[in-house]
């Protein structure tokens, strides 16, 4: 098979949850996102387009209907254009991009694009439909904006605890103290700001233009500079009365889309410009659903593995921040330097609208790995009900073997 390669990458802001972004419908975010990748290739006919693969994790509200699909139209390109959405939860937009890369590598596609996005603010109350009509007690609407909702009876209690609870067991497992969940966070804030004012994410992130023209939001929303773990330390626990997880070290709700062109070595002389990495290695992993938090750790590993080269190889970590406990044990247990890590900021600071974070790390390593010349980078994020995906990057820059 031949190889697949990142030939453009670019996210939108992050918004905060009701925040700059809150009147953009997901299908409308994501129309910026694949409008403003493809401006990154400007010799691309959009018909040579193979396939859009896009992620979501809700599809309950506007996001409905294969949101990849209405994207595309919204974004004015050939109806001849297909595209399908994919949801694996937080890792959507990852394992959207993972599809792409294996459509590539199999020849059924040149050029494929690849994201995903999310609003959190806009996801709807669902109501269950009744069995039989016209029931006489009361309904309940249920919010789809996070976690589990309409629980299946059957699933045992101790895996749909909140993602939140989930993450407290895992604090206990690996004894991680709250003074080192909020050190993390506040690294997190203060390394996104530098990050902005240095100029790193100039070239990746695209402005989210209103219905006058003028830009609703042109940094992340969420970064609070100047953070630190001395001032996090004032939050009050979300889950536990004694807990360790507050709304400071752990990821926010948010609004969002990243997109990805992705094609064959070949096809650099359809897109117009050289590829900037390969997919050298894929993988995926499942434990217990409680447990999701530390998922990461063998679906990189995997990955490693299928790319053939060894933690001691790679330079740049990428890891979704979800909270801060679940990051630190995952570090731990590759025993990679953790100033390697998330070295822009990560979700905690810069956010997680669920179906686009994938797209977002996967896009930062490759700039990274373009910045510092460096070869073997590591995408990996967690998902809920106990997965994870990650993805390894080959500066092509540094030499492709």
């Amino acid at each position: 098979m031949s190889s697949s390669f990142v030939y453009a990458a670019v996210r939108t802001p992050f918004g905060r949850f009701n925040g700059a972004l809150a009147e953009v419908r997901p299908d409308d975010l994501a129309a910026v996102a694949l409008t403003r990748v493809l401006d990154r290739t400007p010799d691309l006919d959009p018909e040579q387009i193979g396939d859009v693969v896009w992620g979501n994790a809700n599809g309950a509200g506007e996001d409905n209907r294969n949101v990849g699909r209405m994207a595309v139209l919204l974004a004015g390109l050939p109806s001849s254009v297909p595209a399908t959405t994919v949801n694996r939860l937080c890792g959507s937009s990852l394992d959207a991009a993972m599809i792409a890369s294996r459509t590539i590598e199999t020849g059924d596609a040149e050029v494929v694009l690849a994201g995903g996005v999310e609003s959190m603010t806009r996801a709807p109350w669902v109501l269950p439909k009744p069995s039989r009509a016209f029931p006489a007690g009361n309904v309940t609407a249920v919010s789809t904006t996070l976690g589990w909702r309409l629980v299946n009876e059957r699933m045992p209690k101790e895996w749909t605890v909140s993602l939140g609870e989930a993450n407290e067991q895992l604090q206990e497992r690996f004894g991680i103290s709250r003074e080192r969940q909020d050190e993390f966070a506040a690294r997190s804030h203060n390394l996104a700001d530098k990050a902005w004012n240095d100029g790193f994410y100039a070239d990746l992130v695209v402005r989210v233009p209103g219905k006058d023209g003028q830009s609703l939001l042109e940094r992340d929303e969420g970064i609070r500079p100047g953070s630190s773990a001395e001032k996090l330390a004032g939050l009050k626990p979300a889950f536990r009365p004694d807990g360790t997880i507050t709304a400071g070290n752990a990821s926010p709700l948010n609004d969002g889309a990243s997109a990805l062109v992705l094609g064959s070595a070949a096809a650099a002389s359809i897109i117009g410009r050289d590829p900037v990495a390969r997919v050298a290695g894929r993988g995926a992993h499942a434990l217990e659903p409680q447990a999701f938090g530390f998922a990461p750790v063998e679906a990189a590993e995997k990955a490693l593995q299928r790319a053939g080269i060894t933690w001691a190889d790679v330079a740049a970590i990428e890891l979704n921040e979800a909270f801060a406990v679940q990051s630190l044990a995952c570090v731990e247990a590759w025993k990679v330097d953790p100033e390697i890590v998330n070295a822009k900021g990560g979700a905690i600071a810069i956010g997680h609208p669920l179906g686009a974070s994938g797209g977002r790390i996967l896009g930062t390593l490759a700039h990274r790995l373009q910045e510092s010349g460096d070869r073997y980078g590591v995408a990996a994020i967690c998902i809920g009900v106990g997965q994870a995906l990650a993805v390894v990057l080959e500066n092509v820059s540094a030499g492709v073997r």
